[in-house]
This record gives structure tokens, sequence and C-alpha cells, in this order.
């Protein structure tokens, strides 16, 4: 497979670690974006955009970034924090008053960015229509009893997630998730969004279920209780919306519908350079840009969700800030410090305060058992910066 794209010097083994991924793989497309100390060291794709065609991946394709989008709205909410409009400790029901609905008066702000609300699934199942009408899914959240009692521990709200924090954002800046991601990071000049145009539809990778992914959901559907209903599969499908793979080859997250709506749990579209790009922005000035301040950083990256959840998931488990995936056992980033969000299928995207890293490596070969593309890469990045 032939890798385009430059590296600094001082990054061969990166570029070795982003080649190596493509092994064994005729059919996978993928792009990498490193910047360090704001500059791009790294700028890599290869492999084809789109398997069906052979379309080449290009500098400027972008990419379904799955739960990688929900490290974005943290960064949307912390800058909420930062200018002193938001607070990470108020209930919700103080920004978004119909959700003290069914006993939720007391969860907060917090609790729904650390996956603690207890909304992690819808009780009644979603349609395609349904997900694709922003009133209609935050209305039923809004109503929903939770399954759990919120703060009594976490379980990954892995699409929810997104409209739940989308309608706080909304409802303090009067603009939808989308609209203010837009505004945040248009002067950085990179494609990057939440709900894309229509003319871009045919510009992004065409996301396909590799064969361990496929493995991996049908291994789950054999160890269910029939009759037992497996929140964490509905948190993944919302009852039907979507197959547990999130795509097929013209549905989910490859069907223009969703790619147009705004679904900020894991429908987020960037290239990768992107996605560095912005990442970079939140620990060092990028392009002129700073998003983040260190004392807001602070807060937003304490541990507020680890350990077992509490539906029966195996380990190894996550690590959760305020939304940020923060480095754990089951996703290693650069260092300790590192924040961020990895995606299904293979994606990753976060920063490294300590060595002021952006890193973003996306895929359109969706894997799961024991995938290490992404690893690998940030295994090489960390010795060749002497970490």
């Amino acid at each position: 497979m032939t890798v385009h794209g430059t590296t600094a010097p001082g990054f061969d083994r990166v570029r070795d670690a982003f080649e190596a991924g493509f092994e064994g793989k005729p059919d996978m497309g993928a792009g990498l974006a490193i910047r360090h100390r704001g500059e791009l060291v790294v700028d890599l794709w290869g492999g084809p955009r789109d398997e069906r065609t052979r379309a080449p991946w290009e500098q400027s394709t972008p990419s379904v970034i799955f739960s990688c989008t929900k490290g974005l709205v943290s960064v949307l909410t912390a800058r909420l924090v930062q200018e002193g409009r938001l607070d990470y400790q108020a209930p919700v029901a103080q920004y978004w008053p119909e959700f003290a609905a069914a006993g939720k008066q007391a969860v907060r702000v917090k609790d729904l960015l650390a996956h603690r609300s207890g909304l992690s699934a819808p009780r009644e199942p979603l349609t395609v229509e349904q997900i694709i009408d922003w009133p209609v899914v935050v209305a039923q959240l809004a109503a929903q009893e939770p399954l759990w009692e919120p703060d009594t521990g976490y379980a990954y709200h892995a699409i929810t997630h997104g409209w739940l924090v989308g309608e706080v954002i909304r409802r303090v800046t009067g603009l939808s998730v989308g609209a203010y991601f837009a505004q945040l990071t248009e002067p950085l000049h990179e494609d990057a969004w939440i709900g894309i145009p229509p003319s871009v539809h045919e510009r992004v990778a065409h996301m396909q279920a590799g064969p361990t992914l496929v493995q991996l959901v049908a291994q789950q559907a054999a160890a269910r209780t029939p009759g037992v209903t497996d929140w964490s599969e509905v948190a993944m499908t919302l009852g039907g919306a979507l197959a547990p793979e999130l795509v097929t080859a013209d549905e989910g997250f490859n069907d223009p519908r969703i790619q147009a709506a705004e679904i900020p749990g894991a429908g987020g579209i960037a290239t990768a350079r992107a996605l560095a790009t912005i990442w970079s922005a939140t620990v060092v000035e990028t392009s002129g840009v700073r998003l983040l301040g260190s004392e807001v950083l602070e807060s937003a990256t304490v541990v507020q969700s680890e350990g077992p959840p509490v539906w029966d998931v195996p380990g190894p488990w996550p690590r959760w800030g305020m939304g940020f995936q923060l480095d754990s056992e089951a996703r290693r980033f650069l260092t300790p410090a590192s924040f961020g969000h990895d995606g299904a299928g293979g994606q990753s995207a976060f920063a490294d305060p300590a060595a002021q890293v952006g890193f973003a490596y996306l895929t359109n070969q969706m894997e799961a058992i024991d995938d290490q593309r992404a690893t690998r890469v940030i295994d090489a990045l960390r010795e060749s910066l002497g970490l």
C-alpha cells in the first residue's frame, strides 16, 4: 500500500507504524495527522476512501469519527465553563428545565458528561427518522426515567451522550451544537463538522465493518440471554435505528441523512488534519488560536468515572473526566496527562499538554478485537519524542 504525505525529521518511525497498519488490509483507507508545539509534523494518508469504487483516500478526505465527536463536544462545554457561561456542578435543569422530569432534578452537568446520568439508552426504541429529528430525541430523553439512580455509577452513553450534552450547549448558547462547533473552530480553517452540508457527502470516506468487528458483534449477540434487555446493546443501536456495527453498506453512519444530521454522540465528520489541529489548539496556540486554558483543563480532566460500570461489561475499562476520555489500560494515549476520545472501529484523537501534541488517526475499515493500529502509531510517537 502506497502511503502519501510528509513527516518532519525524527518522525520516520511514526510513518513506519502507520504503514504497518495497512498490512493484509487492501480495502482499508486511513489518515494520520500530528501537530507538535503547534506545527504539523506528520500528515499522512493512504488506501481507498471507498472500497467499492477504489477512489483513493486523499489529504482532504473527511471521515466519520464516531465517538471522537464526544471529545469535541467536551471541548465545547469546557469553553463555555471557561467563559463562565456553564458550571459543571450545576443541575442540568438550571439550563434545561424540562430535564427535571422523572426524578432527574438533581442530575448535574458533570453527570451527563461522565456517563453517570442513567440515560445511556432510550427506554423506547428510536427509528432513523427520529434520530435525525433533534427536538424529538431530546424531548424523549428529558421525559425518560433513568435506567439507574444517577451518579451512583456509570455506563457508557454511546449515542445519547451527544444529545444530552448538546442540548445543554443549545440552551446556553442559543445555537445548535453543530453551529456552535463551527463558530468556535472556524478560525482554524480546517474541515470538521457535526452535521455536514450536502455538498460534502461525496467526499466522505465510506465506512466498512471489518472482520473482527463483525466477529465481536456476533459473539455479543450469542452471549445475550433471551428476553432480557441488553442495555449496552440498546445504547449502540438505540433500539433499532442503528446496526450494532453502526454501519452497513448504505445505512447507519454511511446514510447521507445521518451524516447531515447533528448526532454529536458519534456523528462528527472531519479530516485527520482538522482533528489534530483542533486538539493541538486546546493545549498550545495553533494557527493563532488557543481554545482552552490550563485552569479549565485542570478541572475538566479530573477523573469522574472509572472501574466496572453498572452493566456487566468485561474490562479493561476506560476513564473519563468531564466528557474527555483519559489515558487508561483500555485506551493508551501518549502520556498519563493526555485527554481526548477514541471512536468506534479504530479512530483516535487527543491532546497532550505536557508534550504539546494534537493527534488524530482515522480509518474507514472498522475493527474491534485486538485492534492495535492507532496504538502502534501512538507508541512510535512516544518513542520519537523521547517520552
